[in-house]
């Protein structure tokens, strides 16, 4: 089993200040990225359900969550616009066939 080389500690106490910065911002987005992906993953899983009022309750939080962590440019505009849109046509569908 190879063991990944370890990193050099920087010299200058910029690198090394910056160095500290990336492991606490490392940590903030793999949070948010988790905290995304989950809010995706529970409106996924309502509309398997063909729960109608949990999965618009669950949707609109979602976009929430979807729109703070695209401004923090953890993921693209675009994706966080295709996710939404995705998910919403599903809610729609699911309220439709409800109705």
């Amino acid at each position: 089993m190879a063991t990944k080389p370890k990193k050099k500690n920087p010299r200058l106490a910029s690198g090394r200040k910056r160095v500290r910065q990336d492991v606490k911002i490392n940590a903030a987005n793999t949070s948010l990225r988790s905290k995304y992906r989950t809010a995706v993953k529970n409106v996924e899983k309502a509309v398997l359900a063909g729960d109608k009022t949990k999965a618009t309750e669950l949707f609109a939080k979602m976009q929430q969550v979807v729109d703070i962590v695209a401004d923090k440019g953890i993921f693209h505009k675009n994706k966080a616009a295709r996710d939404k849109s995705r998910l919403s046509t599903k809610v729609k569908a699911l309220a439709l066939a409800a109705a």
